[in-house]
Protein backbone atom coordinates (compact mmCIF):
# COMPACT_ATOMS: atom_id res chain seq x y z
CA UNK A 1 0.00 0.00 0.00
CA UNK A 2 1.24 3.50 -0.79
CA UNK A 3 2.61 5.20 2.17
CA UNK A 4 1.53 9.06 0.89
CA UNK A 5 -2.04 8.44 1.68
CA UNK A 6 -4.05 7.82 5.00
CA UNK A 7 -5.30 4.91 5.57
CA UNK A 8 -9.07 4.03 6.24
CA UNK A 9 -10.75 0.70 6.54
CA UNK A 10 -14.71 0.95 5.24
CA UNK A 11 -17.29 -1.78 5.94
CA UNK A 12 -18.75 -3.25 2.77
CA UNK A 13 -21.81 -5.10 2.73
CA UNK A 14 -22.12 -4.84 -1.20
CA UNK A 15 -25.02 -2.53 -0.95
CA UNK A 16 -26.00 0.73 -2.03
CA UNK A 17 -24.93 2.30 1.00
CA UNK A 18 -21.90 0.97 2.10
CA UNK A 19 -20.96 0.82 -1.61
CA UNK A 20 -21.52 4.81 -1.36
CA UNK A 21 -19.59 5.07 1.58
CA UNK A 22 -16.56 3.80 0.30
CA UNK A 23 -17.04 5.80 -2.55
CA UNK A 24 -16.46 8.66 -0.71
CA UNK A 25 -14.02 7.52 1.56
CA UNK A 26 -11.78 7.05 -1.63
CA UNK A 27 -13.07 10.88 -2.72
CA UNK A 28 -11.72 12.12 0.37
CA UNK A 29 -8.04 10.98 -0.40
CA UNK A 30 -7.96 8.11 2.03
CA UNK A 31 -6.03 4.69 1.02
CA UNK A 32 -9.21 2.51 1.55
CA UNK A 33 -8.97 -0.99 2.94
CA UNK A 34 -12.58 -2.66 2.93
CA UNK A 35 -14.07 -5.22 5.20
CA UNK A 36 -17.21 -7.92 4.45
CA UNK A 37 -19.02 -10.08 6.85
CA UNK A 38 -19.93 -13.70 5.56
CA UNK A 39 -22.00 -14.14 9.23
CA UNK A 40 -24.45 -16.36 7.86
CA UNK A 41 -26.99 -14.16 6.53
CA UNK A 42 -29.54 -15.64 3.72
CA UNK A 43 -28.77 -12.92 0.96
CA UNK A 44 -24.64 -14.09 0.26
CA UNK A 45 -25.06 -12.65 -2.88
CA UNK A 46 -23.94 -9.20 -1.62
CA UNK A 47 -20.55 -10.81 -0.77
CA UNK A 48 -20.59 -11.79 -4.49
CA UNK A 49 -21.28 -7.58 -4.86
CA UNK A 50 -19.02 -6.68 -2.50
CA UNK A 51 -15.79 -8.47 -4.50
CA UNK A 52 -16.75 -6.78 -7.77
CA UNK A 53 -17.45 -3.71 -5.94
CA UNK A 54 -13.89 -4.00 -4.27
CA UNK A 55 -12.29 -4.21 -7.47
CA UNK A 56 -14.14 -1.70 -9.40
CA UNK A 57 -13.23 0.98 -6.58
CA UNK A 58 -9.78 -0.01 -6.48
CA UNK A 59 -9.40 -0.68 -2.58
CA UNK A 60 -5.74 -1.40 -1.29
CA UNK A 61 -7.07 -4.62 0.40
CA UNK A 62 -10.40 -6.23 0.84
CA UNK A 63 -11.17 -8.65 3.66
CA UNK A 64 -13.84 -11.36 4.23
CA UNK A 65 -14.31 -12.22 7.77
CA UNK A 66 -16.48 -15.38 8.48
CA UNK A 67 -18.74 -15.28 11.75
CA UNK A 68 -21.61 -17.72 12.04
CA UNK A 69 -24.67 -15.58 13.49
CA UNK A 70 -26.85 -18.01 12.40
CA UNK A 71 -25.93 -20.08 15.32
CA UNK A 72 -27.89 -17.51 17.49
CA UNK A 73 -30.28 -16.40 14.97
CA UNK A 74 -33.19 -13.86 16.46
CA UNK A 75 -33.32 -12.24 12.68
CA UNK A 76 -34.88 -12.93 9.46
CA UNK A 77 -31.30 -13.01 7.96
CA UNK A 78 -29.92 -15.47 9.82
CA UNK A 79 -32.56 -17.72 10.67
CA UNK A 80 -35.79 -19.30 9.37
CA UNK A 81 -38.46 -16.10 10.08
CA UNK A 82 -39.84 -14.98 7.11
CA UNK A 83 -38.76 -11.88 5.76
CA UNK A 84 -41.49 -8.54 5.76
CA UNK A 85 -43.03 -7.80 2.57
CA UNK A 86 -44.71 -5.02 1.73
CA UNK A 87 -44.76 -2.96 4.39
CA UNK A 88 -45.39 0.84 3.95
CA UNK A 89 -42.50 2.97 3.82
CA UNK A 90 -44.17 4.99 6.62
CA UNK A 91 -43.98 2.26 9.04
CA UNK A 92 -40.46 1.48 8.77
CA UNK A 93 -38.59 3.82 11.23
CA UNK A 94 -41.27 2.87 13.42
CA UNK A 95 -40.05 0.00 16.03
CA UNK A 96 -37.38 -2.44 15.43
CA UNK A 97 -38.32 -5.14 12.75
CA UNK A 98 -37.49 -9.02 12.75
CA UNK A 99 -34.69 -8.05 10.07
CA UNK A 100 -32.17 -6.54 12.70
CA UNK A 101 -29.22 -8.39 13.33
CA UNK A 102 -29.00 -8.34 16.73
CA UNK A 103 -25.85 -6.29 17.47
CA UNK A 104 -24.56 -6.70 13.93
CA UNK A 105 -23.26 -3.00 13.59
CA UNK A 106 -21.40 -3.61 16.74
CA UNK A 107 -19.52 -6.82 15.97
CA UNK A 108 -18.75 -5.45 12.68
CA UNK A 109 -17.21 -2.17 14.03
CA UNK A 110 -15.03 -4.41 16.21
CA UNK A 111 -13.69 -6.03 13.68
CA UNK A 112 -12.72 -2.80 11.63
CA UNK A 113 -11.48 -1.37 14.67
CA UNK A 114 -9.00 -4.43 15.41
CA UNK A 115 -8.11 -4.69 11.31
CA UNK A 116 -7.40 -0.50 11.68
CA UNK A 117 -5.24 -1.20 14.81
CA UNK A 118 -3.59 -3.71 12.66
CA UNK A 119 -3.50 -0.82 9.80
CA UNK A 120 -2.11 1.61 11.84
CA UNK A 121 -5.40 3.32 10.76
CA UNK A 122 -7.21 5.95 12.51
CA UNK A 123 -10.17 6.36 10.31
CA UNK A 124 -13.42 4.00 9.85
CA UNK A 125 -16.28 4.64 7.50
CA UNK A 126 -19.45 3.06 7.82
CA UNK A 127 -23.13 3.45 5.15
CA UNK A 128 -25.47 3.76 8.58
CA UNK A 129 -28.39 5.97 7.90
CA UNK A 130 -30.56 7.37 10.11
CA UNK A 131 -33.61 8.78 7.93
CA UNK A 132 -34.42 6.50 5.14
CA UNK A 133 -34.23 3.10 7.48
CA UNK A 134 -35.82 0.33 8.70
CA UNK A 135 -35.89 1.56 12.95
CA UNK A 136 -32.50 -0.01 13.19
CA UNK A 137 -30.69 1.08 17.37
CA UNK A 138 -27.26 0.32 15.85
CA UNK A 139 -27.76 3.29 12.67
CA UNK A 140 -28.41 6.07 15.10
CA UNK A 141 -25.74 9.07 15.96
CA UNK A 142 -25.85 8.49 19.04
CA UNK A 143 -24.82 5.26 18.44
CA UNK A 144 -21.83 5.68 16.70
CA UNK A 145 -20.79 8.48 19.07
CA UNK A 146 -20.89 5.77 21.84
CA UNK A 147 -18.86 3.74 20.01
CA UNK A 148 -16.30 6.11 19.12
CA UNK A 149 -15.90 7.04 22.80
CA UNK A 150 -15.76 3.40 23.73
CA UNK A 151 -13.06 2.81 20.51
CA UNK A 152 -10.57 5.72 22.05
CA UNK A 153 -11.20 3.59 25.41
CA UNK A 154 -10.57 0.39 24.64
CA UNK A 155 -7.54 0.10 21.96
CA UNK A 156 -4.15 0.70 21.89
CA UNK A 157 -3.59 4.28 19.89
CA UNK A 158 -6.84 5.55 21.66
CA UNK A 159 -4.95 5.55 24.83
CA UNK A 160 -1.69 6.40 23.73
CA UNK A 161 -3.23 9.29 21.81
CA UNK A 162 -4.65 10.92 25.04
CA UNK A 163 -6.27 14.14 23.76
CA UNK A 164 -4.43 14.47 20.99
CA UNK A 165 -7.75 14.80 17.76
CA UNK A 166 -5.21 14.21 15.08
CA UNK A 167 -4.22 10.18 17.01
CA UNK A 168 -7.76 9.58 18.10
CA UNK A 169 -9.67 7.04 16.06
CA UNK A 170 -12.97 8.29 14.52
CA UNK A 171 -16.13 6.89 12.69
CA UNK A 172 -17.21 8.33 9.39
CA UNK A 173 -20.89 7.86 9.12
CA UNK A 174 -21.28 10.57 5.55
CA UNK A 175 -25.10 9.16 5.34
CA UNK A 176 -26.27 9.54 8.61
CA UNK A 177 -28.30 12.11 7.96
CA UNK A 178 -29.36 11.92 3.98
CA UNK A 179 -32.55 10.62 2.41
CA UNK A 180 -31.85 7.64 0.35
CA UNK A 181 -31.97 9.53 -2.56
CA UNK A 182 -29.18 11.93 -1.66
CA UNK A 183 -27.01 8.61 -1.40
CA UNK A 184 -27.91 7.57 -5.13
CA UNK A 185 -27.70 11.06 -6.47
CA UNK A 186 -24.13 11.53 -4.22
CA UNK A 187 -22.88 7.99 -5.46
CA UNK A 188 -23.91 8.85 -9.24
CA UNK A 189 -21.27 12.01 -8.88
CA UNK A 190 -18.63 9.39 -7.95
CA UNK A 191 -19.58 7.06 -10.64
CA UNK A 192 -20.87 4.23 -8.85
CA UNK A 193 -22.23 1.88 -10.65
CA UNK A 194 -25.32 0.55 -8.67
CA UNK A 195 -25.96 -2.71 -10.97
CA UNK A 196 -23.55 -4.31 -9.00
CA UNK A 197 -24.96 -3.48 -5.69
CA UNK A 198 -27.14 -5.78 -3.76
CA UNK A 199 -30.13 -4.44 -1.04
CA UNK A 200 -32.54 -6.99 -0.91
CA UNK A 201 -32.94 -9.26 2.09
CA UNK A 202 -34.31 -12.20 0.25
CA UNK A 203 -33.20 -12.05 -3.83
CA UNK A 204 -33.52 -15.43 -5.45
CA UNK A 205 -30.47 -17.39 -6.07
CA UNK A 206 -28.98 -15.59 -8.68
CA UNK A 207 -29.58 -12.17 -7.05
CA UNK A 208 -32.39 -10.72 -8.17
CA UNK A 209 -34.20 -8.68 -5.92
CA UNK A 210 -37.41 -9.20 -4.50
CA UNK A 211 -39.07 -5.38 -4.87
CA UNK A 212 -40.93 -5.94 -1.36
CA UNK A 213 -38.92 -5.82 1.37
CA UNK A 214 -37.87 -3.05 3.65
CA UNK A 215 -34.61 -2.36 2.01
CA UNK A 216 -35.87 -3.10 -1.61
CA UNK A 217 -38.95 -0.60 -0.95
CA UNK A 218 -36.25 1.94 0.24
CA UNK A 219 -33.78 1.44 -2.51
CA UNK A 220 -37.10 2.13 -5.17
CA UNK A 221 -38.11 5.40 -3.45
CA UNK A 222 -34.36 6.55 -3.98
CA UNK A 223 -34.09 6.13 -6.92
CA UNK A 224 -37.70 6.67 -8.17
CA UNK A 225 -37.63 10.05 -6.35
CA UNK A 226 -34.63 11.32 -8.43
CA UNK A 227 -36.15 9.98 -11.47
CA UNK A 228 -33.95 7.49 -12.87
CA UNK A 229 -34.07 3.40 -13.46
CA UNK A 230 -32.77 1.35 -10.63
CA UNK A 231 -28.93 0.46 -12.94
CA UNK A 232 -29.45 -3.48 -11.06
CA UNK A 233 -33.12 -3.73 -12.76
CA UNK A 234 -32.09 -3.16 -15.51
CA UNK A 235 -29.31 -5.51 -15.70
CA UNK A 236 -31.66 -8.14 -14.67
CA UNK A 237 -34.01 -7.24 -17.59
CA UNK A 238 -31.45 -7.16 -19.79
CA UNK A 239 -30.38 -10.98 -19.20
Amino acid sequence: MSKSKTIAVCLLSGGLDSTTSLAIAKAQGFEVCAISFRYGQRHVVELECATTIAKQLGVSKHLIVDIDLRKMGGSALTADIEVPKDRPVADMSHGIPVTYVPARNTIFLSYALAWAEVLGATDIFIGVNALDYSGYPDCRPEYIAAFETMANLATKRGVEAGAENSARLKIHTPLIELSKADIVKAGLALGVDFSHTSSCYDPDPEGRPCGRCDSCQLRAKGFNEIGINDPLLIRFQSK
